[in-house]
C-alpha cells in the first residue's frame, strides 16, 4: 500500500505545530530536531499500524536518523529554527493522522535536538544500519516497539 503522506507533509505538520504553540512554549524546530521527529513518526507508525506513514527513505547518519531529501531541503536553515510553510494547510492531514502526529510531537518534541539525537543513537535499528545506510521500516517496527507501553 502506498503511504498517504510524504515526509514533507509530516515535517510541515510538525513545523506548523511548533509555530502555532502558545507563545510561552513556542520554539521553532531545527533541521536536526525535525529529522528525529519525522523518524519517530515513521517508526512508530510502523509499530502501531504496520505500515509506513511516508515512502521516503530514512538513513543512519552520524547525527542520527535522517530523511535525506528532507534534510537537503531544509539544510539552508543550518541550526536555526525553521518557520512553518505559509502555504501548508493542516486540514490536508486527516484527523486520525493528526492525532498520531500530535502524540509523537508531545512525547518527542519536548526534547532538544541534541537529546533526540542521543536517544536515537540508542535505537538498535540506527546502530545496525551503519552510517550512510537505510534504516528499513521493518527494522524500525521491530526496534521501536520499546517506546510503546504494554496495555
Amino acid at each position: 500500500m502506498t503511504p498517504k503522506y510524504s515526509a514533507f507533509d509530516v515535517a510541515k505538520y510538525f513545523l506548523y505545530k511548533a509555530q502555532t504553540a502558545t507563545e510561552e512554549d513556542q520554539e521553532l524546530i531545527s533541521n536536526l530536531k525535525l529529522q528525529k521527529l519525522v523518524y519517530y513518526a515513521q517508526g512508530l507508525h510502523m509499530v502501531i499500524y504496520g505500515e509506513p506513514i511516508f515512502s521516503e527513505e530514512v538513513e543512519a547518519w552520524t547525527y542520527g536518523p535522517v530523511v535525506p531529501v528532507l534534510y537537503h531541503y531544509y539544510k539552508k536553515h543550518d541550526a536555526n529554527g525553521i518557520h512553518a510553510d505559509d502555504s501548508f494547510d493542516p486540514s490536508a492531514i486527516d484527523d486520525d493522522t493528526k492525532t498520531f502526529l500530535d502524540e509523537i510531537y508531545e512525547v518527542f518534541g519536548q526534547f532538544s535536538a541534541i537529546r533526540l539525537m542521543n536517544i536515537a543513537h540508542s535505537d538498535q535499528c540506527w546502530i545496525d544500519a551503519g552510517i550512510g545506510n537505510e534504516i528499513t521500516c521493518d527494522a524500525m517496527r521491530t526496534d521501536l516497539k520499546k517506546y510503546i507501553k504494554d496495555e
